[in-house]
């Protein structure tokens, strides 16, 4: 089985608390189901969202185009002269 998530990396949680609906958890509950099955290892519910997310983030490359921008000066005419 090839699943788009490899294997889960060892790294230090941020905790953060969301709301699903309940079709979307129980997505969740398979692909972690099907993880476990295709890489051998338990991988928690909140470590596979926590994957998903980072990878949708990465491959949005609008979001990283514009991500970058985000925190520089706004130039107006009084900076640009």
């Amino acid at each position: 089985m090839s699943l788009k998530l490899g294997p889960i990396p060892e790294r230090a949680p941020i905790k953060l608390n969301i709301s699903l609906a309940p079709p979307v958890h129980e997505a969740l509950v398979d692909y972690a189901a099907l993880h476990e099955r295709a890489y051998g290892a338990k991988a928690s519910i909140p470590e596979v969202a926590a994957l998903m997310i980072e990878n949708f983030l990465e491959s949005d490359r609008s979001f990283r185009r514009a991500r970058k921008t985000l925190h520089q000066p706004v130039k107006t005419k009084e900076t640009s002269k």
